[in-house]
């Protein structure tokens, strides 16, 4: 594995499914909970490691939006897309297209504006800091309601021309994609990009929502697509970038042994498939850690790999002059790799 892990290294590559608070490390949590004075069930890095042990997303999403808590102010969230900037670069990635959840921070009394220019801070020093350009996605938490999407929207409006696009994330049973029709057309009006969760835990029916009734540009994660020939041909033909999240398939209990993850499935369907970190803090792995893992477990070969790396690019929502940039960077990285 010491050939193909030093491959994976070596190859640009973009990430295209992270949230933003989901990469507050432990360390962090409490960094940030001690300068801002916030009270927090956790007197050590153990507890909080610990607390990061879960079984599905549920679970997940009590801890996550816990730790939400601890980010207050313009610097807490410069500091932790920052952090995830650093990390990242390290890791070979060229572009990043983030997602942040503004409601989980005005619902606490947190003003639109201190997530958004925090963050932006962070992004917009990327390039030159890191070599990294970016996108930046807004999310509507799908547990909350439709009107409360159109609140957030209404808060965004300052900012648009800062945000790139518009997801769907959170407990995804119970709150099918149609739900949220009506905002995600108000956004398209907009000139927004538009992707969503749906097929992680949710339904095939789920990825038939997010595409017809959504109309989305992209699916996030659509692992149970491949429940349904009919959809599995629709979303190829199309062309649909699947956003997939390995390690957090695992913790999060999707597939029970990372030998039965679907990725290798996924490419042999002709699906352009991607690997991501999802919330990289809790799921135990970084971009080319998920690469590392999966890699291991399916068998993924190098050319395998390098469409991975391709797939990032030309489902992002970068130019077609940006892309063939990094798309001639992988080849000349192939090329001495011998694939």
């Amino acid at each position: 594995m010491s050939d193909l892990n030093a491959l994976i290294d070596a190859l640009p590559k973009a990430e295209l499914h992270l949230h933003l608070e989901g990469s507050l490390e432990p360390e962090q949590l409490m960094e940030f909970a001690a300068r801002n004075k916030v009270d927090i069930p956790f007197k050590t890095l153990e507890e909080v490691r610990a607390a990061y042990e879960f079984s599905n997303l549920q679970d997940f999403l009590d801890i996550y939006y816990q730790g939400m808590s601890v980010l207050q102010t313009e610097a807490d969230f410069h500091d932790l897309t920052d952090a995830y900037l650093k990390r990242v670069a390290a890791d070979n990635v060229r572009h990043v297209e983030v997602f942040f959840d503004p409601q989980g921070h005005t619902e606490r009394g947190i003003p639109f504006e201190v997530p958004i220019k925090g963050i932006l801070k962070a992004l917009d020093a990327a390039e030159d800091k890191y070599g990294i350009t970016y996108r930046l996605i807004m999310c509507f938490l799908r547990h909350l309601s439709e009107e409360d999407a159109f609140e957030t929207l209404k808060q965004a409006e300052p900012w648009l021309s800062r945000i790139h696009g518009v997801g769907l994330d959170s407990s995804e049973m119970g709150h099918p994609p149609s739900k949220f029709a009506k905002v995600f057309e108000a956004c398209r009006a907009r000139g927004l990009k538009l992707v969503a969760h749906a097929g992680e835990e949710g339904p095939p029916s789920y990825v038939y929502e997010a595409i017809d009734e959504l109309k989305i540009d992209r699916i996030d994660h659509g692992n149970r697509s491949l429940e349904d020939d009919a959809l599995v041909a629709r979303i190829r033909d199309a062309g649909l970038t699947l956003t997939v999240c390995p390690l957090s398939n695992l913790s999060l209990c999707v597939v029970d042994d990372l030998k039965d993850h679907p990725m290798k499935k996924m490419l042999a369907l002709g699906l352009k498939a991607t690997i991501n970190s999802d919330d990289p803090a809790y799921f135990g792995g970084y971009l080319n850690q998920n690469f590392r893992e999966t890699a291991a477990a399916v068998g993924l070969t190098r050319e395998e790999i390098i469409q991975l790396a391709k797939n990032s690019f030309t489902g992002s929502f970068l130019p077609k002059a940006e892309q063939a940039k990094h798309l001639a960077d992988i080849d000349e990285v192939a090329a001495r790799y011998g694939v």
